[in-house]
């Protein structure tokens, strides 16, 4: 069949089943065939080239995606997002973005500055602290800043739902003011969205700066005829409009961090151009919060050598809603889905970032199968999401010649994740060690989520990952980054069913006990009692 037909998808995970004669790739391919130089194969090969996004108007990079599109094309091109909109690649459209670009290049140094003074003066504003008072009765409010949208699935997912669903067991009907909507957010909880402008969407970094003004004044307005309990943030890359706000509002502030960010792009991704200013932004932020929410004592003990007063961080693990993570739930349908009924199943679900080891589990069932040929008639792996990591996990399996023995479900919503997961019979957590040696300062939400499902778990032992499960008893814990470990682990359990059903109950014991949603959020609450003056109901 000839090929005539380019799908290129960004911001988006899955397509439906592509038509007859289109290809359908995301950016990552993209960039594998450029690092492979390949990529001049694709150059004016194909009579149309789509780009598939969530939506035209959040697009990083737009004329550097337009662009690459017209290069694969020697005819039509175009952008279509999933609310309707249909964007021609004309010669207008380029240089209408090529004068966006330019525009926005020479609004570079009085944005900076605007934002510099900004900051500093919020700095300076912290040697004269505000006196607020607690009332719970009142609304608590959601901020979620993020600029990354069409989010299906994931850890941040799971915890933003995880919080905000709980707000109202501990005080007033909770507003959720977003940039994008979360899909496992309760249906019932107001939410009101905040759009980015068009302004420095070829400037990443300045883009999230620029949104602060944005953020800030429609928050607001929005809050003006609000009764406001406190405001709750998940920080995000150079956001300071929650703290802003806080402040105008004279209201309590807690700020979830659940990472250094300037830290996260120089070692997972692409290094901030404005790194200072991005590590002012955030040191403020800290310093200013009444209540510092982190997930880990790593990021505590990160904290408090930054200069953060400890008495008002809070470290609390993430957590799980043990009624929709459950044994109870069918995994059948899952594996008649995919063929898998029989067989025993090793399982993972993730964004495959670079600290989730994906890659290394990939390996380690290779080797699996390499060692006990008779694996390949029993035992398939069953990959749930998709992520920076996935062209190096096929690249394992194929390197092993396993890859008929795995399934990749690519990004599935986070609704379907504990049918997924309940098809499984061993859970892998295969997390990996930072790369320049620092301690791991994560809370993996799948732990608790492969926790509450009462399966058997292989797991790195890792900082947090080590002390909440126990080895031997909740879970069988290996040497980070050890493929022969997780191998050995992965075929113990593969061997000894009784052994997975004993740490399977034993860890959804635990989780139930001490790491749901709930008890996550009461515990924020608690820490925000304790640190402002709260006035009885």
């Amino acid at each position: 069949m000839t090929i005539s037909r380019l799908i290129l998808l960004k911001q988006i995970g899955h397509y439906p089943k592509p038509p007859q004669g289109a290809l359908v790739v995301d950016m990552n391919t993209v960039k594998d065939w450029a690092v492979q130089r390949t990529v001049w194969r694709h150059l004016f090969r194909y009579r149309e080239a789509e780009g598939v996004v969530y939506h035209v108007d959040t697009v990083t990079k737009p004329l550097n995606f337009a662009l690459l599109l017209r290069l694969f094309s020697y005819g039509g091109c175009s952008i279509t997002d999933q609310f309707g909109h249909t964007q021609p690649v004309t010669l207008g459209y380029l240089l209408q973005l090529a004068f966006l670009w330019l525009k926005d290049l020479l609004r570079q140094r009085p944005l900076l500055a605007a934002v510099t003074q900004e900051v500093n003066e919020l700095a300076r504003q912290e040697a004269e602290p505000q006196r607020v008072t607690l009332h719970l009765e009142k609304r608590p409010v959601y901020l979620r800043t993020d600029l990354v949208f069409g989010l299906q699935s994931g850890g941040s997912v799971g915890h933003t739902a995880g919080v905000l669903n709980h707000l109202d067991h501990f005080g007033g009907r909770p507003l959720f003011l977003t940039t994008d909507c979360i899909p496992t957010v309760r249906s019932d909880i107001e939410t009101f969205q905040i759009w980015p402008n068009r302004r420095f969407r070829e400037f990443p970094d300045l883009q999230s700066l620029a949104f602060n003004e944005k953020f800030f004044t429609q928050a607001r307005q929005k809050l003006q005829a609000i009764p406001v309990s406190f405001l709750y943030q998940r920080y995000s890359l150079n956001n300071y409009a929650g703290y802003k706000l806080a402040r105008a509002l004279r209201t309590p502030f807690v700020l979830e961090f659940n990472g250094p960010e300037v830290w996260v792009k120089r070692n997972w991704s692409t290094p901030l151009v404005h790194e200072a200013l991005a590590e002012q932004i955030e040191l403020t932020n800290l310093r200013g919060a009444h209540v510092v929410v982190v997930v880990s004592q790593v990021l505590k003990e990160d904290l408090v050598a930054r200069g953060i007063d400890q008495d008002k961080i809070l470290v609390n693990p993430n957590g799980v809603n043990p009624e929709q993570y459950s044994p109870t739930i069918d995994g059948d349908p899952v594996r008649a889905r995919y063929g898998l009924e029989g067989k025993t199943i090793i399982g993972f679900i993730g964004t495959f970032g670079p600290w989730h080891g994906a890659e290394v589990l990939a390996e380690a069932f290779g080797r699996l199968l390499q060692e006990r040929p008779a694996y390949r008639e029993q035992v398939r792996l069953l990959m749930i999401g998709d992520g920076v990591r996935m062209p190096q996990v096929k690249d394992r399996l194929a390197r092993y010649a396993v890859t008929d023995y795995a399934l990749l479900t690519g990004l599935i919503p986070q609704t379907e994740g504990p049918a997924h997961l309940a098809a499984c019979d061993i859970l892998a957590s295969p997390h990996v060690p930072n790369p320049d040696g620092t301690p791991f300062f994560g809370s993996p939400t799948k732990l608790f989520e492969y926790m509450a499902m009462g399966k058997g778990i292989v797991a790195s032992d890792l900082e947090q990952i080590g002390q909440v499960l126990a080895h031997g008893r909740t879970a069988w814990l290996v040497q980070p980054g050890d493929t022969a470990a997780l191998m050995a682990g992965l075929r113990q359990l593969v061997e000894d069913a009784a052994l997975r059903q004993r740490l399977g109950e034993h860890a959804r014991a635990e989780v139930v006990e001490k790491y749901t949603w709930r008890a996550h959020t009461e515990r924020i609450i608690e820490a925000l009692k304790a640190r402002v003056n709260h006035a009885p109901a």
